[in-house]
Formats: structure tokens, C-alpha cells, sequence
């Protein structure tokens, strides 16, 4: 049995709860290796980048938040923390260096504006996302507001999904537009429309099994079973429970999901989740899903007469707790309070009618956190880094805006749309591996040192063409990669790079071809 089965055979993670106050009066370094482990039940990290601090990840679900919980966190940032959060790509927000001293007071805050860290880390069900658009784009095929709502109200709190094998992600959209990594999560349920011979109904298509990480992306298995709006949660339930039960829990490098999928295959998996649901269910029925990928990151017409909203990029996800308290307050100037959190790092402002609009893009800090951001800084996305990620090998977030910043002086206008993701590990936390671009942090030796390098990594997607990424370099020095893109760039396409796999691509990449004009 592996360390962390042995902790939580010993007790539920859930359990550390009753142990918080009393290490707040005792210290951090009164927290057994047993509990520290379990304080990531409630979304707390101790980090060993800053002895003695803890990082909070706080539940999102969908991205969907308001004005209001958005000031309780910047307030709690810059009252017990550093007075830096950090917006990731699983659509949730971090706090950093906050003091387990600090932590009863702390949740008292977030619980008063119905917002928890609850079942954030570790082997439960992670936050569930969704189209941060959801409801409000003219072209969804569905929102899948009221269905994120449902699974995260199934699983929180819950101990019967508290003890997972590994982490579980999950993802349900409606969207057409491949604004989320559907491909990545260990479950999707995917727009689709299915016709049983009596009309067509709109729904989902399942797809399971999908992971970066460890061992790399593997692309979500298509399980092939549509699942109408009202099937979609005893369905979700089976695959997770089949996981909770079936899954190994030896290795935890191999312990997610798709190790469990690859062991049985498709089919069996499909008639196991029918066991449990109790029913054959229907073929998956046909992919709604567009080719392209958008980030919904500029002003769009929404769905509701003579309202927009408006996608404001955060560079890298990283922002100070004054400014994202001037952006809520923004959203309640202009908007009706709500904002939305996109996993391409960015705060959508919604319900932006069309007389306020000007006046809103006057406002000075729509030109720190642009609406219309070069194309290099709209596809720019990094993980944590070094700084506060004990993972990571390298920083990642100074890394690529210093990188961006370097591109831009030296292509400028000549740049078309790319997306260029960081990872700091292996662990693929910046989504390196579904990126046009991704960059993959090691150390690497040059002339006797060691310095921050990345492997770099093209090509890779998700959507209903996915594609595995094609590793081209390695050991790429952080100081020398600018040189290194700036060579790349011009020429790259996204379509160039799936016309050939394997070695191909790597001659296709580094060859010099008139530049496509179609947008990656």
C-alpha cells in the first residue's frame, strides 16, 4: 500500500476538519506528514517553496462567480495573504503565503459569500468546469450551468467520493467552440445531437479516460453513449464510482482513470457503466463541436438582445488583489456583477449592454487587462512555476511574459494567432501538450552550468480532431528560446503541424514555407 492509501485507510480526508482550529493555535509545524496531507482535502497546500505557508485553491464551479466573492478573496489575499491570486486553467482561483494561523478566519470569510476550497486536492473529484459562457453565447448547443451545479452538489462533502483513487476531472459543455480541454478530463460529457427515429434531441456524447501529466496526454476515450440532459448525472455518478472501486491504488503514477480504461477497453467499461445505471443507453449521436478553438477573450454579442460581454486577459492568470477587486467592481459598474472565469486565464465581464460599452473600454484598467491582447498574449497561459510550486523545475510565469515580450519586439505584426502554453513538470499543469506551443520546464547543462531550460513541444490539441503534441527540441535554454521561437513562429500553422506526424512535423516545422495565412 502506497503512503497516501495507508493515510487515508487510517482516516477519511474529510476527518483533518476537526484538526484546523487546533493547529491554528499550535503552529505549522505541529501538523503530522499524516494531516498535512490531509489538509488537502480542504484545499489547503503547505508549499515548500515558502516554508511555513500554505497555498488555498478555492472552488469555482464552472467559472461562474459574482463581484461580491471575488472582492472576499482579494480582500483575504491582501489581508492574510501576499496579496497575489492566481487564476488557473481548471477555472479556479488561488491564494498564496497564507498562515495556518489565519485559515478559521479565513473560511469564515469565504463561507459568508458561499465560496469554499472544499475537495480541491488530492484524490477527489476537482473542480468541474464548463464553457466560462455558458448561457450566454448566440452558438451553444446547450448550457451546462444547471449540470455543473448538480455534480459538484453530488460530490461535496460527500465521503462516498472522497476516497478516489487519484484525482478525478470532470468538464460538461454545451459549447461548440472548444474553449475547454474536453479531451483532457478524465470525464467530458461533449455537445452532441442524437436522432432515435422519432426526432432530434439535443445532449451530450461521453468520453472518459483522458489525463496530461504522467505519462503524457492521452486523449479521452470516446465511450460512445449520448446522454440526454436528464441521464447525464447517474451517468457521471457510474464512471466515477466505477473508478472509486475498480481503480488500482498501488502505483500513483498509474492511478488515474485511464490506466483503468486501457486494462479493460472500451466496451467492457461501456457495459459496466449500463450495469450500474441500470439501463442500455443510447450510441453517442453526432459531435456538435466546432473545428476551431476560441477563448472567448474580446467583446461578443451574447445572446440576450443588446447585451455583450467582455473577455479581459489576465497575462498568465496572475493578478493583484487590488486590481481583481477594480475589475469586480467594473462588473458591477457596467455589468450585472456577475464574472466569469475562462481556463484560458482570462475574466469574462457579462450582461454588458450595448449604451455602456464605450464607456467601459475607456476605463483605464481595460488597457491593463485588454479585451483585444496581441496574439502571442491571448494564447500566453502558464502554470505556477517555481516560486510557489514545489513541482515545478523551472519559473514558469515571469519566464513566459519576459519570452512574449521578447517576440513581440521582434515580430510583431507579423504574428497570428498561436497559443503558447508553460508547464514547470511533467505534471502539465499549464496544459503544454494541447497547446500550438508548449514548453516544458527542466534544467538542462550548458557549458558546464545548469540552467532553466524547456523541451519544446508543437502541435498538440483537443476538440473533435485531437491531436498528440510532437516534441521538436529538447533541452532549449530559457535565455536563448526568443532566438529559438522567433524562428519558429513565422512559419508555423496549426494545420501544417497535423498535415504530418512524427518526425515529418519536425522537418515541416523548421522548414521555411511561404507563411499561411489561415489563423492557428
Amino acid at each position: 500500500m502506497n503512503k497516501i492509501e495507508a493515510i487515508k485507510t487510517e482516516r477519511d480526508g474529510l476527518a483533518v476538519r476537526d484538526m484546523i482550529a487546533q493547529y491554528a493555535k499550535s503552529g505549522w509545524e505541529s501538523i503530522p506528514e499524516a494531516d498535512v496531507q490531509r489538509l488537502k482535502w480542504y484545499g489547503l497546500f503547505l508549499r515548500n517553496p515558502t516554508p511555513g505557508f500554505f497555498m488555498i485553491r478555492v472552488r469555482i464551479p464552472g467559472g461562474k462567480t459574482g463581484s461580491y466573492q471575488l472582492k472576499a478573496l482579494a480582500d483575504i489575499a491582501g489581508t492574510y495573504g501576499n496579496g497575489i491570486l492566481d487564476l488557473t486553467t481548471r477555472q479556479q482561483v488561488q491564494l498564496r503565503q497564507i498562515r495556518i494561523e489565519d485559515v478559521p478566519a479565513l473560511f469564515a470569510k469565504m463561507e459568508e459569500v458561499g465560496l469554499t476550497s472544499l475537495q480541491t486536492g488530492m484524490d477527489n473529484v476537482r473542480g468541474v468546469m464548463t464553457c466560462p459562457v455558458a448561457g450566454l453565447s448566440p452558438d451553444e448547443v446547450s448550457d451546462a450551468t444547471q449540470l455543473v451545479r448538480a455534480i459538484t452538489e453530488e460530490i461535496l462533502g460527500n465521503r462516498d467520493y472522497s476516497n478516489l483513487p487519484r484525482k478525478f476531472n470532470v468538464a460538461v459543455t454545451g459549447c461548440p467552440d472548444n474553449c475547454v480541454h474536453m479531451e483532457t478530463q478524465d470525464l467530458s460529457l461533449v455537445p452532441a445531437y442524437h436522432d432515435d427515429g422519432h426526432g432530434r434531441s439535443i445532449g451530450y456524447n461521453v468520453l472518459a479516460g483522458g489525463k496530461l501529466g504522467s505519462g503524457g496526454y492521452r486523449i479521452a476515450t470516446p465511450l460512445d453513449i449520448f446522454v440526454t440532459e436528464g441521464e447525464a448525472l447517474d451517468v457521471s455518478r457510474a464512471i466515477i464510482e466505477i473508478f472509486r472501486d475498480r481503480g488500482s491504488r498501488e502505483n500513483r503514477t498509474q492511478a488515474r482513470l485511464a490506466f483503468l480504461l486501457d486494462e479493460w477497453g472500451e466496451a467492457r467499461f461501456r457495459r459496466e457503466v449500463e450495469g450500474r445505471v441500470g439501463k442500455a443507453l443510447s450510441p453517442a449521436g453526432v459531435d456538435a463541436r466546432k473545428p476551431a478553438e476560441k477563448s472567448h477573450v474580446g467583446i461578443y454579442r451574447q445572446k440576450q438582445p443588446c447585451m455583450n460581454y467582455v473577455g479581459l486577459k489576465v497575462l498568465v492568470g496572475r493578478i493583484k488583489h487590488d486590481d481583481l477587486a477594480k475589475i469586480a467592481a467594473l462588473a458591477e459598474k457596467y455589468g450585472t456583477g456577475e464574472i466569469r472565469i475562462s481556463p484560458a486565464q482570462a475574466l469574462i465581464i457579462p450582461n454588458v449592454s450595448d449604451r455602456k460599452i464605450g464607456d467601459l473600454d475607456r476605463e483605464p484598467l481595460v488597457k491593463q487587462f485588454a479585451y483585444n491582447p496581441s496574439p502571442v498574449y491571448k494564447g500566453l497561459v502558464s502554470c505556477v512555476g517555481s516560486d510557489y510550486c514545489n513541482l515545478a523545475v523551472i519559473e514558469t510565469k515571469g519566464r513566459a511574459v519576459e519570452t512574449a515580450k521578447a517576440l513581440e519586439a521582434c515580430l510583431g505584426s507579423t504574428l497570428k494567432p498561436i497559443t503558447m502554453h508553460w508547464s514547470g513538470c511533467p505534471a502539465a499543469c499549464g496544459n503544454h501538450l494541447v497547446a500550438d506551443i508548449g514548453l516544458l520546464g527542466k534544467k538542462a547543462k550548458v557549458d558546464g552550468k545548469v540552467v532553466d531550460a524547456v523541451d519544446v513541444y508543437v502541435g498538440g490539441r483537443s476538440g473533435p480532431d485531437p491531436k498528440l503534441a510532437v516534441k521538436i527540441m529538447e533541452d532549449v535554454p530559457c535565455d536563448r528560446l526568443p532566438m529559438v521561437l522567433e524562428g519558429l513562429l513565422p512559419y508555423h500553422a496549426r494545420e501544417k503541424m497535423h498535415r504530418v506526424r512524427g518526425g515529418g512535423a519536425k522537418k515541416l516545422v523548421l522548414s521555411k514555407e511561404t507563411p499561411s495565412t489561415t489563423a492557428a
